[in-house]
C-alpha cells in the first residue's frame, strides 16, 4: 500500500529490476556496490529522525508553505471521473541541441540550474493553459543527501511540493529567481516522507486526483539538478509503464548530447493525445521565448504557433462577405407592407391587423408623436401589456424617427421608476389601466386608449424618413451586476443584419407564423417580432397569462400553426413535458405541430434534456438550433444546429459565430487562448451596441480594443472595440464553441473551481429527474455548500438514489450536498430561471442513510458533536460526515472537540477514510482499551454492551 501511494518508488524498483535484467540478458555481472549498511539502517534512522526537533522544523516549514494549496484545474477534454484510475499514456518532447544550449546558457547567466529555468517554463505553460496564479507542481529527490547512504538499494525517493505564485503576471526573470528559492528551500526541507506530510497536514483524500499536486516535473541525467538523477524506463521494453500516469501529466525530459528528450505522460481519462501534443507545441514555443526574451513577462509569451493564430483569429473571424445593413427597421417593414399588404402581420386572440392596417395606425401614432416634437434618436418610452397596440407603439416610435425604451408594467416600480428617469424619456406611451402602476415622473403620458379618436384623424401615409441605419432603435436594460439596470444602445442597422446574416440558415417566410412569447423589455422579442413582420410572417402575440400555463401555450402554437418557436431551454423543457402528455391523452391536439425550428436563447443548453423531444419527433422537423447571444451584441451571437451526436455528451456547444461578427476566447490579458482552453467570449463586429446610456466608464470598461479586428465599412460607434460578454467558452478542434458558463457561476468551494453547469448536466440523466439547477449558497457564515434543485418525473426516486447516481460519475467535491425537489422552477419575466427566488435548503433535504440512532456514550457523544459542527438537528450513526456538508475544515473542528471530550488524539486522516460515527466511536474505544488497566475492564465492557456482533468482532 505504502509503495503504491508514493507510487515513485515503485517506479524506481521496475528500473531497478530492468537494469538488472539487461546485465543478466547480456552475460555481464551485476556492477553492485559493496555495502556497509543495510536498507534497514536506513529505516530505523528515519524513525529515530521523525521522533527529533528536525522532523518538526521540516513539518513546520512544509504546513507553513503548503497551507490551502488550490487544485489545479487543467482544461480537460472529459469531465474527471469520481475515482482516478492512472489509465496513461505518453506523447514524445524534443528539444533540439541548439535551443538547449540557449537553455543552459541562460540559466548560467541567471545563476540557476536547468532544472529551475525548465521548471520555471513549465509553471509559465500551467498559468496561461488555466488562468491561476497559485501553482503547486511536484518533482521527486533521491533523498540520499547523507553520505553513508549514497550506495545503498532501496526505495529512497521521496516527492516536494514546490508551490509558487504569478500574482500580478511577473516576468520570466523575476519567476526564475523565486523558483529557485523555492526549490532551494524545499530540498533542504527533503526529508519528510511525502505522506507523513499528507497526513500531518490534513488534506482530503479526494479519490479523483493526487493530494497537494497534481502534476509532476523530472529533469533525468542532468549533472545540474543537485544530484536529482532518476534512472529513466525503457518504454519499448516495459510497454505496460506508458500505459499509466501517477498524475494528471509528468513532463519527463533528460539532457543528452542532442538535446533534451522524453515525454509528457498523462492520464488518458482526462485528455487526448491531440491535445497533449498542442500542449508540448505550446511548451517548445515558450522555451524558444524565454531564451531570447528572458524580460518579458509571462502574459507576453506567445503560445499559439503560426497555423493555429491564422486558424483562430482569421480563418474563423473576419468573412469577407458583407451582409447587408444600410437600411432602417421600419423601411424593411414598410417593404413587407408593399409585398404582403393583406397578409396579416399582428394576431392576439380573436383580434388581429394585416400588414396594411398595423402600417396604417402606426403612422397615425408616428404623426401624432413628430407633432409632440419627437427627433432623430429622442428616446420615447412605452409601457404596455402584450397586445397589438404594444407592436403599433414600436413601429410608431421608429417611424417618427425615435428610439423606443420598453418599460415593462410587471416590473417592480423602484425599476420602473429608475429606467425612466435614467432614459430622461419625455413621453411615455402607456394605457390608462397600466398607468396607475407606473410612477409619477418628469414625462407625458401618451395614453393610447383616451387618443384614439383622435389618432384616427391623422394621416396613414409613411412619413418622411428622418432616421437611417446609425441612429438608435431601441434601448433594452438588462440587469447590472451592482444591481443597477444598464441601458445598452442599439441602432437600427445592428437589427437589419441580424436576419442578412442568418438567412442563410433559415429561409424565413411569408408561411412562416412566430410566437412573440417573451417580455418586449427582453431582447428575444426583437427577433421574435422581426423576424415575422420582415418576412411576411405572422406574430402571434402570446398574453401573459397563456405564457406562464404551458398547457394554454401548447395549445396556442398547436391552434395557431406556429412553425417558428423561440424559447429559453428552463421554457422549453416544460413544453416538452407537456407534449409528452398530451401524446398520449390529447393525440388530436398534439398532431397540429407544424413546427419548423424552435431556437433556443438566453440560457445555457442542456442537451441531455432534449432525448425525449428526439425520440418522438427527431430532429429534422422541427430542427433544433441553439444561439448564444447577448443583449449589448443584437439579441444573438453564434448558430449551432442540435445533432443526434450533441445529445449523448456533456458539452453545451453553441456553434460557430454569426458571420458577419468577430468572435474570440481571450485570457485575463487579452491573448487568444489555444484550442480546448477556456476563456472568456469577446464579440465585435457589426452587432455590436453603440455601448451603454449615460454610462461612459462602464462602457469603455466592457467595450474594449479590438487589437485583432479588420476595418469596417462603417466609422461611427464601437465597431474598432470587442465587447467583453462575461461569458467561459472554449474552442472545439471543428471551430465548434463550447459554452461553460459565466465567470461568476465558477465558483470556488474549499480551493476547487467548481462548474456548476457541468454538475447540472451529471444531475440531469440521474433516473427521474427531469430538470436541476444547481447553485453555490452560503446560507450561513463560512459554510459554503452545492445545493441541487429538481423537477421530478418520478417522485418516488429517493434523495440518496440520485446522490449515489451522481458519485459514480463526478468526483465528491462535485456532489451536491443537499437536493431540493420542486414542483416547478420559478421564471422571471423573461421565461429564465430566477436563482434568488430559489428556497433555502433544510435539514429534510440532506441525503442521508437510513436513520441509525446512537447505541451508547460514545456515539452520543459524538452525534451531539456532529450535530453541532454541521448545524444539523439529527445525525444517525452511519451517516457520511462530508455527504452532511462536511469538509476539511470542519473536520478539523471535530477532531478538536473529541480531544476535549474524550482526551484522545484522533488522527484526522482516520476522520476521512472511516467518515461515519460509528466507525470513529470503535477508533476512540480501542484507544482507550489500549490505554486502560483490567480495573476498568468492567466498566468498558459495560459500554460496548450495546454494539452489534459485527462490531464486537471489528473490534
Amino acid at each position: 500500500h505504502h509503495i503504491i501511494s508514493d507510487g515513485w518508488s515503485l517506479g524506481i524498483l521496475i528500473d531497478e529490476m530492468a537494469e538488472l535484467y539487461r546485465s543478466v540478458v547480456n552475460g555481464e555481472a551485476p556492477n553492485l556496490p559493496e555495502l556497509n549498511i543495510q536498507y534497514a539502517d536506513y529505516a530505523a534512522w528515519q524513525r529515530k529522525w521523525m521522533e527529533g526537533p528536525v522532523f518538526e522544523h521540516q513539518l513546520n516549514y512544509w504546513r507553513e508553505n503548503l497551507r490551502s494549496v488550490p487544485v489545479l484545474e487543467l482544461p480537460t477534454d472529459r469531465p474527471r471521473p469520481p475515482i482516478m484510475t492512472f489509465n496513461g499514456s505518453f506523447e514524445p518532447v524534443k528539444i533540439g541541441r541548439g535551443l538547449t544550449t540557449k537553455l543552459n546558457a541562460l540559466s548560467r547567466d541567471q545563476g540557476v540550474t536547468l532544472f529551475m529555468t525548465l521548471l520555471t517554463s513549465f509553471y509559465a505553460l500551467l498559468n496561461r493553459y488555466t488562468g491561476q496564479t497559485d501553482i503547486c507542481v511536484g518533482t521527486p529527490v533521491a533523498n540520499r543527501a547523507r553520505p553513508e547512504f549514497e550506495n545503498l538499494i532501496g526505495c529512497f525517493v521521496n516527492s516536494l511540493a514546490l508551490r509558487v505564485d504569478l500574482e500580478n503576471d511577473p516576468r520570466f526573470v523575476d519567476l526564475l529567481l523565486q523558483v529557485q528559492d523555492v526549490t532551494l528551500s524545499g530540498y533542504n526541507h527533503q526529508d519528510l516522507p511525502f505522506e507523513r506530510l499528507v497526513d500531518s497536514l490534513g488534506v482530503a483524500r479526494d479519490k479523483s486526483h493526487t493530494p497537494l499536486f497534481q502534476v509532476m516535473f523530472t529533469l533525468q541525467n542532468a549533472a545540474n539538478t543537485l544530484d536529482m538523477r532518476m534512472p529513466s524506463v525503457d518504454v519499448e521494453m516495459l510497454p505496460s509503464v506508458a500505459k499509466t500516469s501517477k498524475f494528471d501529466i509528468t513532463l519527463n525530459l533528460e539532457e543528452g548530447s542532442d538535446g533534451l528528450e522524453g515525454m509528457i505522460e498523462y492520464n488518458t481519462d482526462l485528455f487526448d493525445r491531440e491535445t497533449i501534443h498542442r500542449m508540448v507545441g505550446h511548451l517548445e514555443r515558450v522555451l524558444e521565448t524565454v531564451a531570447e526574451h528572458p524580460h518579458l513577462r509571462i502574459s507576453e509569451l506567445p503560445m499559439l504557433s503560426d497555423a493555429e493564430y491564422r486558424l483562430i483569429l482569421d480563418e474563423w473571424n473576419h468573412q469577407p462577405q458583407i451582409y447587408e445593413y444600410k437600411d432602417s427597421v421600419h423601411s424593411r417593414f414598410e417593404k413587407s407592407v408593399i409585398q404582403y399588404g393583406d397578409r396579416t402581420a399582428v394576431k392576439i386572440g380573436s383580434e388581429s391587423l394585416t400588414y396594411n392596417q398595423l402600417n396604417a395606425k402606426a403612422n397615425q401614432l408616428a404623426h401624432y408623436l413628430r407633432e409632440k416634437g419627437v427627433e432623430a434618436n429622442q428616446l420615447v418610452g412605452i409601457s404596455l401589456d402584450r397586445s397589438i397596440d404594444m407592436v403599433v407603439s414600436i413601429l410608431g416610435v421608429l417611424k417618427a424617427g425615435g428610439a423606443y425604451v420598453p418599460v415593462d408594467p410587471t416590473n417592480p416600480q423602484e425599476r420602473i421608476q429608475f429606467i425612466l428617469e435614467d432614459a430622461g424619456v419625455a413621453l411615455l406611451i402607456t394605457h390608462s389601466a397600466v398607468q396607475g402602476s407606473i410612477p409619477a415622473g418628469h414625462y407625458e403620458p401618451v395614453l393610447l386608449d383616451e387618443l384614439s379618436d383622435e389618432l384616427s384623424h391623422r394621416p396613414t401615409d409613411n412619413l418622411p424618413n428622418i432616421s437611417g441605419e446609425d441612429n438608435r432603435a431601441y434601448v433594452i436594460y438588462t440587469s447590472g451586476t451592482t444591481g443597477k439596470p444598464k441601458g445598452v444602445l442599439i441602432p437600427h442597422s445592428n437589427v437589419i443584419r441580424l436576419f442578412t446574416a442568418t438567412d442563410q440558415w433559415y429561409g424565413f417566410n411569408e408561411k412562416d407564423i412566430w410566437t412573440v412569447f417573451h417580455s418586449f423589455a427582453f431582447d428575444f422579442s426583437v427577433w421574435e417580432l422581426w423576424g415575422a413582420l420582415f418576412f411576411g410572417g405572422q406574430a402571434v402575440i402570446v398574453p401573459s397569462i397563456v405564457a406562464k400555463s404551458t398547457e394554454d401555450f401548447y395549445q396556442l402554437v398547436c391552434e395557431e400553426g406556429v412553425t417558428v418557436l423561440n424559447q429559453t431551454p428552463s421554457a422549453f423543457t416544460q413544453f416538452i413535458r407537456f407534449d409528452e402528455y398530451s401524446r398520449e391523452d390529447k393525440p388530436d391536439l398534439a398532431q397540429q405541430l407544424k413546427l419548423r425550428y424552435v431556437v433556443f436563447g438566453g440560457e445555457a443548453l442542456d442537451f441531455a434534456a432534449l432525448q425525449q423531444w428526439n425520440e418522438h419527433h427527431g430532429l429534422e422537423q422541427p430542427q433544433l438550433i441553439n444561439m448564444y447571444g447577448i443583449t449589448e451584441t443584437t439579441v444573438h451571437v453564434t448558430y449551432h444546429r442540435v445533432t443526434e451526436k450533441d445529445l449523448a455528451q456533456r458539452q453545451s456547444l453553441i456553434g460557430r459565430p454569426i458571420p458577419d461578427l468577430d468572435f474570440y476566447i481571450l485570457d485575463i490579458n487579452m491573448n487568444p487562448v489555444p484550442v480546448g482552453v477556456p476563456g472568456e467570449i469577446h464579440v465585435g463586429g457589426q452587432g455590436l451596441s453603440h455601448g451603454y446610456l449615460n454610462r461612459p466608464e462602464l462602457t469603455d470598461e466592457r467595450f474594449v480594443p479590438n487589437k485583432f479586428g479588420v476595418e469596417l465599412e462603417r466609422d461611427k460607434g464601437l465597431y474598432d472595440r470587442l465587447y467583453r460578454t462575461g461569458d467561459v467558452g472554449r474552442l472545439l478542434l471543428n471551430g465548434v464553441v463550447e459554452y461553460l458558463g459565466r465567470i461568476d457561476d465558477q465558483v470556488k468551494i474549499r480551493g476547487y473551481r467548481i462548474e456548476l453547469g457541468e454538475i447540472e448536466s451529471t444531475i440531469s440523466h440521474c433516473s427521474g429527474v427531469r430538470e436541476t439547477v444547481v447553485l453555490a449558497r452560503e446560507d450561513s457564515p463560512g459554510d459554503r455548500r452545492l445545493v441541487a434543485y429538481l423537477l421530478m418525473d418520478n417522485e418516488e426516486v429517493e434523495l440518496s438514489d440520485i446522490k449515489d447516481q451522481v458519485k459514480k460519475s463526478l468526483p465528491d467535491y462535485m456532489v451536491p450536498k443537499a437536493y431540493v425537489c420542486l414542483p416547478e422552477f420559478p421564471l422571471t419575466p423573461n421565461g429564465k430561471i430566477d436563482k434568488r427566488a430559489l428556497p433555502i435548503p433544510g435539514d429534510e433535504n440532506v441525503a442521508k442513510q437510513a436513520y441509525v440512532a446512537p447505541r451508547n456514550d460514545t456515539e452520543e457523544t459524538l452525534t451531539e458533536i456532529w450535530q453541532e459542527v454541521l448545524h444539523l438537528e439529527k445525525v444517525g450513526v452511519t451517516d457520511n460526515f462530508f455527504d452532511l456538508g462536511g469538509h476539511s475544515l470542519l473536520a478539523t473542528q471535530v477532531v478538536s472537540r473529541v480531544r476535549e471530550h474524550f482526551n484522545v488524539e484522533l488522527a484526522l486522516s482516520a476522520l476521512f477514510e472511516e467518515p461515519t460515527i460509528e466507525n470513529i466511536a470503535l477508533h476512540l474505544l480501542q484507544a482507550e482499551l489500549e490505554s486502560t488497566d483490567d480495573m476498568e475492564m468492567a466498566d468498558l465492557l459495560a459500554e460496548i454492551e450495546g454494539l452489534s456482533e459485527e462490531d464486537l468482532k471489528n473490534l
